[in-house]
């Protein structure tokens, strides 16, 4: 079970005892003059923004920031939301949260995907694109934003220091706490990332279901069946697959991981030695997938707003590979949203986890930090017990933690005991939505804007 960030992150110190004076002859006492309390920090408003690819927790996250935010009348005022995430602070689109009902915004916890919308949205460097950041305080300024919140990933790690780092430079005072989301579970200093519990969860159930409708029809029919999951440079979500078997005869029976280069040769031997053997071969294969010159299998020839590669679909790339190679019949799925939205099947860990997160960035602003993201540290594995840190985001920000090669069977394929270790307390757990009419019940803020006090504009 989580503690509370807030009682970890800091120790108070207790002052030490003041030597006695030494005895005085009495003297009169000038008339008590008012003395001034020490001064409550101002009262300062705050924003909350999500970056990036969105997930099935991240609204649980930002329920933990607005819940927590509330109970901190005294030091927080109001608590906007950006529109679009870095977008709305860029244009001051933003979002009144007060306008919304403290039962919406419980709904948060249960609701996939962005609720205030995501982007993704790269900013420059400070010194290719000052502009922007500049732009970024000039909204702060005007609506005197004293709290920043950025829920996103390794790019959005990085933002979030640049934009204190620039904070300081500019003397505005200014917090500015990164929230960990990312469901490639590829940020580093934190036993896993809000977001990744349940798609590793949804992955291994449907690797599971999947492959016991491939096994009841493989005599007649399917003999190999291709799941294509996320994961660009990090095979996290791919490996989670490997929880769905626990013998060599168990699916899945390959696992392509972005850390192993693929060998043509190797992969379609054991998919032949599979079907031989067990009349049927699962394969699941990360999108980041590359031979060993570096190459994706799916390279597409274009990039994404981040500068990224943009994967073309590895699924079909593998499909046609074993049909035109072995000439089996075959299926290929891809998990795509679905995975990263699958909110009822989140893994209850992940969706504590998220909230916490959210919780302990308040916790850490109110208390003065800046340029931190509370992460989550492993106490046990059995039973599972964690806490919430808060780290450096210099030691975060554009680093990517990839899947170390003791956690991959010696052969490429699969994943060790332990990996399993790691993985298996990571899905545990189910926290299923209400549901109505058969159909969970999410829910959709109203959305009321903030009104805008700059006359300028900022095209993006």
């Amino acid at each position: 079970m989580a503690a509370s960030p807030s009682k970890r992150s800091a120790s108070r110190r207790r002052a030490a005892p003041r030597p006695a004076r030494p005895a005085t002859r009495a003297t009169p006492r000038p008339a008590a003059r008012a003395t001034r309390a020490t001064p409550r920090p101002a009262t300062r408003n705050a924003l909350y923004a999500q970056s990036g690819g969105v997930s099935a927790v991240i609204n649980a996250s930002a329920c933990g920031v607005i819940e927590t935010a509330a109970r901190a009348r005294g030091r927080i005022g109001r608590l906007y939301a950006g529109r679009d995430g870095i977008l709305g602070a860029l244009t001051e689109n933003l979002i009144d949260l007060s306008s919304e009902s403290p039962a919406a915004i419980r709904a948060l916890r249960h609701t996939p995907a962005g609720a205030f919308g995501s982007a993704r949205y790269k900013l420059k460097s400070l010194e290719q694109n000052r502009a922007e950041y500049e732009r970024l305080i000039e909204v702060f300024r005007a609506h005197d934003i004293g709290y920043f919140f950025y829920n996103g990933g390794n790019d959005s790690m990085d933002t979030a220091l640049k934009i204190s780092q620039l904070g300081a430079a500019l003397n505005y005072p200014l917090s500015c706490i990164g929230i960990p989301k990312t469901v490639d579970n590829d940020l580093p200093l934190t036993d896993c990332c809000p977001g990744f519990g349940s798609v590793a969860k949804y992955i291994a159930v449907s690797t599971l279901e999947g492959a016991l409708d491939v096994a009841s029809m493989a005599r007649t029919s399917t003999k190999v069946f291709v799941l294509e999951v996320m994961g660009r440079h990090a095979g996290w979500i791919a490996a989670a697959a490997g929880l769905a078997g626990l013998g060599p005869a168990d699916p899945p029976h390959v696992i392509l991981f972005p850390e192993i280069p693929v060998e043509t040769s190797r992969l379609l031997e054991r998919v032949r030695q599979c079907v031989e053997q067990y009349g049927y071969c699962v394969i699941v294969v990360s999108e980041g997938a590359r031979y060993a010159d570096g190459r994706f299998l799916a390279d597409a020839g274009t990039t994404d707003a981040f500068g990224h590669t943009q994967l073309g679909g590895v699924g079909p790339v593998v499909a046609n590979l074993v049909r035109q190679s072995l000439g089996y019949k075959y299926h290929w799925a891809v998990a795509d949203y679905l995975q990263r939205s699958a909110r009822h099947i989140a893994s209850r860990i992940d969706v504590e986890q998220a909230y916490a997160v959210g919780k302990a960035a308040v916790h850490y602003a109110l208390q003065g930090m800046n340029a931190v993201m509370p992460a989550i540290r492993r106490i046990s594995s059995r039973p599972y017990r964690w806490r919430v840190v808060p780290v450096a985001l210099a030691d975060v920000a554009n680093v990517e933690r990839t899947v170390p090669r003791e956690f991959i069977s010696a052969d490429g394929f699969g994943i060790t005991a332990a990996c399993r270790r790691y993985l298996q307390p990571l899905i545990a757990g189910e926290d299923y939505p209400p549901y109505r009419g058969g159909l969970p019940a999410y829910v959709r803020i109203r959305g009321v804007a903030v009104r805008r006090r700059l006359k300028t504009d900022f095209k993006v």
